[in-house]
């Protein structure tokens, strides 16, 4: 059986990975998370992938390493997790009554077999139209606070989305879909995991 390593310290790509049967452990990675000057948000996301496995990888001799991460594109412009309540709160205004998109990079570092492949998911997401009241409650909820573009679909946020078009577990923080894909490229039988 495969040791496997989330790279990140998110309880719901924990609750995603547990769901699915996973038996792995969590080693969430300290790397320097600034935008490189005119990277591409897919770009970024995936790096960002990427290092935070090899950095989880580093001082082990196997194990398959994941790492993701998320962020919120609007005008091709990421938005990140929000600083404080008042940065959150300008977040969901520029997000109110409009589509924005979700990225999402995989990195899955193979130390058994010195491989390391990525991919990315994007979703758009549309949002209704948000008052100051709707925006002061949910940020003084706490829950925008630890999110990608202030606000979590699978929890209090999900009454602002109108419609997605594509992975909605993207939008959570880990597509389930492009995962399960990396891993059979890698040559993991998903479903002889136990």
């Amino acid at each position: 059986m495969e040791k496997i390593v989330l790279a990140s310290g998110s309880p719901r790509r924990r609750e995603i990975l547990s769901k699915l049967g996973f038996d792995f452990q969590v080693k969430p990675s300290d790397i320097d998370e600034k935008v490189l000057e005119e990277e591409e948000p897919g770009s970024y996301v995936l790096r960002m992938a990427v290092q935070k496995a090899l950095a989880a990888a580093e001082e082990e001799s196997a194990g398959l390493f994941i790492g993701a991460d998320t962020v919120v594109v609007v005008d091709g412009k990421i938005i990140g997790k929000p600083m404080n309540a008042e940065e959150a709160k300008e977040q969901l205004r520029l997000l109110s009554a409009r589509e924005h998109i979700v990225i999402t990079g995989i990195g899955i570092v193979d130390k058994y077999h010195n491989r390391t492949v990525s991919s990315m998911e994007q979703t758009i997401v549309y949002f209704n139209p948000l008052s100051e009241g709707e925006i002061d409650a949910y940020v003084a909820s706490g829950e925008p606070l630890d999110k990608a573009g202030s606000y979590g679909i699978q929890g209090l946020g999900a009454v602002f989305v109108r419609r997605i078009e594509g992975d909605y577990f993207n939008v959570v923080g880990l597509p389930v879909s492009r995962l399960y894909g990396l891993l059979s490229e890698l040559g993991y039988n998903f479903w002889q995991k136990k």
